[in-house]
Formats: structure tokens, C-alpha cells, sequence
């Protein structure tokens, strides 16, 4: 994950930042924010599968169990 992709998914999450009154720190809606750690965390787990799948091989009956795990963690 590159930093264009983190500002993509931030943009996708609706973080929009607001100046603080001093103008030193910048704040977001929790909700957004909540929205953007489920989605970089989606893209994480994406990406520990499928590196999971690439080393241990498409026929790996134990590496595809990882790989699903993984994924499947987004669910619960």
C-alpha cells in the first residue's frame, strides 16, 4: 500500500480534515475515521492472502486455508 492508495481509500471514507482554532493540529469526523481503518485494514488482509497464495502455491491445502482465514477475518 502506497501512499496514494491510503489517500484514495481516506478520500473514500469521507475524511475531511478541519483546521483547529491554533491552526496546529487538524481533526476529522470519528465515523470517517472509523470508516478509513476498516477499509486499510480490508486492504491489508487482501494483500497478507494473496502473498499467503504466491508462496505457498495455488494447490497448498494448508496456505489456501491461511489465505481464507484471513480474508474471512473482515467478517466476523
Amino acid at each position: 500500500m502506497d501512499r496514494d492508495d491510503i489517500i484514495k481509500m481516506a478520500k473514500e471514507a469521507g475524511i475531511e480534515f478541519y483546521p483547529s482554532p491554533t491552526n496546529d493540529v487538524r481533526f476529522c469526523l470519528f465515523k470517517n475515521l472509523e470508516r478509513f481503518a476498516a477499509l486499510v485494514a480490508a486492504a491489508e488482509r487482501r494483500a497478507c492472502a494473496k502473498a499467503v497464495e504466491d508462496y505457498c502455491g495455488a494447490w497448498d491445502d494448508k496456505g489456501y486455508a491461511l489465505a481464507t482465514a484471513l480474508r474471512s477475518r473482515g467478517q466476523q
